[in-house]
Parts: C-alpha cells; structure tokens; sequence
C-alpha cells in the first residue's frame, strides 16, 4: 500500500493542504473534491492509485485543511478557485495530469481544461456536472435563485444547505446500505465549513455557480475537439446530479465510457472498491503512458 503524504504549499500567500501519493515519475492524477467536502473525500482512493499513478489531491481555498481567509481579503468564485489550483499544480511541476472531478471539482476542472487544453490527459467525472440535463431542479431551485437575486429569503432558503443535516443528506440519499457510510465524513465536513466566516465564503460560490452552465458550450467543444478520453461514473440515486448529467458526455467525447452504480452524490463512500476498479481499467488503457491495470 502507497504512503500517503500530507504536505501544505503557499500559493500566492494563500496555504493550500493536499494530499500526495506515488511515484513522482508515474502519470498524474489530480483529485478535485466537491462542497462540502476536501481531499478527505479522497483517503480511501489514493492508495488504490497511488501504486500506479502520482495522486495528487488538494483541498481549495476555504475547504478542508486549507486556508479560509474572510470574504473581505479573498473573492471566493470558480475562477479564483481554478487559478489557485492552476498555480499549485505548476508549483508541484505537474504540466499534464489527468483530472478527477466531483460537484465543485467540475467547474474547476473544467476551467483548467479550458485554459491549457493540452494539459489533461484525461477525464474521470464522478457526479460531476457538465451537462444541463444533470441538474435535479428540486435541489437547483434554491440556488438558481439566490444567483439571481441575493436577498434576505433566497440566502435563508440556501443557508440550509450549511447545516449538519443537509450535509448528512448529501451523503447518505440513494445509498441502499445507508451503514456503509462513515458518519465521519459529514461531521468532518460540517466543523470545517463551520469555521468563523466560512458561511459567507460558501454562500459567495453559491452565487457565482451560475457562472458554471455557461461554459458548458465551451466545454464540450473541448470535448469534440481534444478527443480526451472520458470516464462518467456515477452515482445513479443522486438527487443532485441525475443521471442524465453522466450519459450527456457521451454527445462529445469520442467513445466515452458511462457507468451509472447503485449510490448517491458522495459514491466513493459506498462503492468506493467499484469506482476505482473502473478508474484503474480506464486508465490503464486509455491514458497516455500509463501500465495496463
């Protein structure tokens, strides 16, 4: 089993945590978390790779271990979150590397892909949108709304979505053996986005996700264009993402391979051996210098 390191590096005076496996030689994959979670999402992953493959997993700014600075001294959108992650990568001379994108993690990658094309190798996106179809309208309505106009009730409907019980939703909805999953990781998520001032930077992402579907057209001519190799493995229960979300890749990715499993939005939690089965066989034949799984 890999040894998993956990290292801090100062990205334009910003602390960024993340996490790091494998041989420095190996092709790289980066793990980009969702809200609210962190690299955390990804400690039973990184081993399952690691023998193969230099992970590399950060948590972003004002998530997990990483810096959470207020909202008066950092403008928390996707594209400052991208640019950090961007210029870490570049700190830790990772030029190409293939991306791992859940929730947030998608907007994010999706910028990196978008502003160096020729980086990512290739795409691993579980429940992590780029499609319009993905979006489950009784979970987007709240923050569709509170994008559109930020006020004293759209921020109350949408500051549920900070409290231990609809972190807890997050995890357990559409998992069958709802024991599978470990009540650590909603409690360790709810203390980190709990932090004094970590509300307002969680509600600035909320309004700027509206910034997202627009890129999407972008994105999938990406997708056309580059001939990236695709992975969508889902959770097919998820009432965040639908379905619908992961088979949309397959419109523009040439031969994309679509996975829809038995879980929800956090599907490593449940089926985490099954995911990185699926990760270790796609890559393994499919990225660009890497040994059969």
């Amino acid at each position: 089993m890999a040894h998993v390191h956990h290292r801090f590096a100062r990205v334009d005076g910003r602390q960024l945590f993340y996490r790091e496996a494998g041989s420095a030689d190996a092709p790289v994959v980066v793990l980009l978390h969702g809200y609210p979670t962190s690299s955390f999402m990804f400690r039973e992953l990184i081993p399952q790779l690691a023998d193969r493959y230099r992970v590399v997993a950060p948590d972003m700014l004002g998530f997990g271990l990483s810096d959470a600075p207020p909202v008066a001294e950092f403008d928390y959108t996707f594209d400052a979150l991208a640019d950090l992650t961007a210029r870490l990568l570049e700190q830790l001379g990772v030029t190409r590397y293939a991306i791992y994108v859940q929730d947030y993690g998608a907007p994010v990658g999706w910028r990196l892909a978008l502003g160096d094309p020729e980086a990512v190798t290739a795409i691993v996106t579980q429940n992590g949108n780029g499609y319009d179809a993905g979006f489950v309208d009784s979970f987007w309505a709240p923050v569709w709304d509170y994008g559109r106009d930020p006020n004293a009730d759209t921020e109350a409907a949408i500051r549920t979505a900070l409290s231990l019980d609809a972190i807890r939703w997050q995890y357990l909805h559409g998992v069958a053996d709802q024991t599978l999953v470990s009540p650590d990781a909603w409690h360790h998520d709810h203390a980190l986005v709990s932090r004094p001032g970590n509300d307002l930077a969680q509600l600035a992402l909320f309004r700027d996700y509206r910034t997202n579907p627009p890129l999407y057209p972008a994105l999938h001519q990406y997708l056309r264009d580059s001939q990236v190799p695709v992975l969508a493995v889902w959770g097919g229960n998820d009432e965040i993402f639908a379905p619908e979300g992961a088979r949309s890749f397959a419109q523009d990715a040439v031969d994309a391979e679509v996975h829809l499993l038995d879980g929800g939005h956090f599907l490593l939690e449940s089926a985490g051996d099954r995911v990185a089965e699926l990760i270790r066989d796609f890559l393994g034949r499919r990225l660009p210098g890497a040994a059969a799984a």
